[in-house]
């Protein structure tokens, strides 16, 4: 089974990139399972139901969440609902929807770190009994953990070396070099990066993030158009032990 994954699709510039480029990737590349990180894909912070459809309806088969997913409460009525969306699995217990999912035969889990980040459940415990609920009813599982700290994200790949599929780090929109397969058949990359504006800061105007940085002043940051970034990474992964084959990175810039 072949799995890409997207780093953190930042805005309508990058649900536009999406629509671009994943129907002919699915095509060229043998694609079976599509997974994006949507918490910035309505103007940057949170998601909304519309634009998740959009990015349902472009081959997106789960999106997944982490510390903005209720910065746009429009979503929340429908985080329980047919929309495959999952937010973060040590969240607390009582907020609304679900922190692991299997589709189309993926198990997809959604943690997020605890360092730099807002507080949350202890990460490491909160996977593992993920994987306990799921009962062992698909080999292939997909864990996104969306966290700030390098470290953090490597000790959660190699915390779960051999258990799992695939360990694919999100958060700060800034692509890293490292992808590998770990020595028990686990696939790990520190961050997959953004789809999102290439002449920006993470995805925001420039001048906007400047202005905080220089007067502390909360302006609202914006998105600025142009040639957009698409990060992602294509996991090949063995459906009969459940083990990756390989992860490469697919980088385009689309006009």
């Amino acid at each position: 089974m072949r799995v890409l994954m997207m780093g953190d699709v930042v805005g309508k510039p990058g649900r536009r990139a999406v629509e671009a480029v994943v129907p002919g990737l699915r095509r060229e590349m043998g694609i079976d399972f599509v997974i994006a990180n949507g918490e910035n894909i309505a103007g940057g912070l949170g998601l909304t139901p519309e634009a998740a459809r959009e990015m349902l309806q472009a081959g997106v088969d789960v999106l997944t969440a982490g510390n903005h997913v209720w910065d746009n409460r429009a979503i929340i009525p429908y985080m329980e609902g047919e929309l495959p969306i999952l937010r973060p699995v040590n969240f607390p217990p009582a907020d609304p929807g679900r922190g692991w999912m299997i589709c189309k035969g993926v198990l997809v889990i959604n943690v997020i770190g605890r360092v730099f980040m807002s507080m949350a459940d202890d990460p490491f415990r909160a996977v593992d009994r993920a994987l306990e609920q799921a009962g062992g009813r698909t080999k292939v599982i997909i864990v996104e953990c969306h966290a700030e700290a390098t470290s953090e994200k490597g000790a959660m790949g190699w915390y779960l070396n051999g258990k799992v599929s695939a360990v694919l780090g999100t958060h700060t929109h800034v692509g890293t070099v490292d992808a590998r397969v770990l020595p028990q058949g686990t696939a790990f990359v520190t961050d997959i990066g953004m789809v999102g504006p290439r002449d920006s800061i993470i995805g925001n105007t420039p001048a906007d993030v400047l202005q905080r940085f220089r007067t502390q002043v909360k302006v609202r940051l914006g998105i600025p158009e142009g040639p957009v970034m698409f990060h992602s990474v294509l996991v090949d992964v063995d459906e009969t032990t459940g083990k990756a084959r390989s992860i490469i990175r697919i980088d385009r810039e689309v006009p």
